[in-house]
């Protein structure tokens, strides 16, 4: 007796076309992420291989899940509980939920290329800027269109949509904010960079410091990693300087509150001895002691327009071929973390 003849499979097209199976996919379910050269690459595959698409299986991916996937680096951050918040409450508005995740483990492109195939999600939005974007085109498939937005503190892959706030200016404005207060050595505790690109608000404060002329010491530069610990580190570094900077400029409000801790603990009062500002409005930024001066983050406008974003692309809202770009602009908040050079030692 024969053995019956093997259909062939989707990985069969794959290979005749010389694609991943995940662009076979996408060209069946959704033709218009792809290329015209690749589709009817494809589509000829499909054709020579004698490959016939399940109808009913294909019912079941041209349907949407009505979902997005979101991204987070920490979801006990209190930075991205408002974001989030905004998030859930934007897809609503346009029915989709959304999924939460941390980070995207080792291979994020297989992970996420899986997730997106079985139907559990349309989109990615991602707020995880530690996590290699360009590692994720393959998800598309050849010439295909990342559903993704990405929204984290770094210059972002020009090749995705993304929604970030001015980083560089307002750091610029920071620095500037203690310069007007009569500050003319000034400190400042670092984010990490990322992806090879260097920190922004790093970029920011010596672009400011060399503007003003002013002094740039290596030992005025502390780099931490957003946690109030690396903060706590910076106050017992300056803490240990016989020659201080008389303000810091934090890269957030977590390091700015840790450093602050700390030099009280070396019997170094702020804004007395050493004024401070942060970076991004936590909530905890006003109610503690002294109230944190800061650059304020939208973080509501960040959740809702990015989640806005990714569902106009999901729907085809978004024509224009180029990546979406928005650049939101962070405000300078004034409380009592920083103060007049020789005024709060005076007052």
């Amino acid at each position: 007796m024969e053995n019956p003849k093997k259909m062939p499979t989707i990985q069969d097209v794959a290979r005749h076309a010389n694609v991943s199976a995940a662009t076979v996919s996408r060209v069946l379910s959704s033709p218009e992420r792809v290329s015209k050269a690749t589709r009817e690459r494809v589509t000829n595959s499909v054709r020579e291989t004698g490959y016939t698409i399940n109808q009913a299986a294909r019912t079941l991916r041209l349907q949407r899940a009505k979902t997005i996937l979101t991204a987070m680096p920490g979801i006990g951050n209190p930075f991205y509980s408002t974001i989030l918040d905004a998030v859930i409450k934007a897809a609503a508005t346009r029915g989709y939920g959304v999924l939460v995740t941390g980070r995207l483990g080792d291979d994020p492109a297989r992970w996420l290329g899986d997730y997106f195939l079985s139907n559990r999600a349309d989109g990615l939005l991602l707020f995880d800027g530690l996590l290699d974007t360009r590692t994720l085109h393959a998800v598309a498939g050849d010439g295909g269109t990342l559903p993704l937005v990405a929204a984290y503190d770094e210059l972002p892959d020009p090749q995705i949509n993304s929604v970030i706030t001015d980083n560089l200016q307002a750091a610029e404005r920071a620095v500037q904010h203690l310069y007007d207060y009569g500050h003319r050595k000034i400190g400042h505790i670092s984010g990490p960079s990322r992806n090879t690109f260097p920190n922004e608000r790093l970029i920011g404060f010596r672009k400011a410091i060399f503007e003003h002329r002013l002094e740039s010491r290596d030992d005025w530069v502390v780099s931490g990693d957003y946690t109030m610990d690396s903060g706590r580190a910076a106050g017992h570094h300056f803490a240990g300087l016989k020659d201080r900077p008389t303000a810091i400029f934090s890269a957030n409000d977590e390091m700015a509150i840790g450093a602050i801790a700390t030099l009280r603990q070396h019997g170094i009062e702020c804004p007395r001895d050493i004024s401070i500002i942060g970076f991004d409005d936590i909530n905890v930024a006003q109610n503690y002691a002294p109230a944190l001066t800061t650059m304020r983050q939208p973080r509501e406008d960040i959740g809702r327009i990015a989640a806005e974003t990714l569902i106009n692309i999901l729907e085809g809202h978004v024509i224009n071929p180029a990546p979406v770009r928005v650049v939101l602009q962070s405000d300078l908040v004034i409380r009592e973390s920083t103060a007049r050079i020789g005024a709060a030692r005076s007052g």
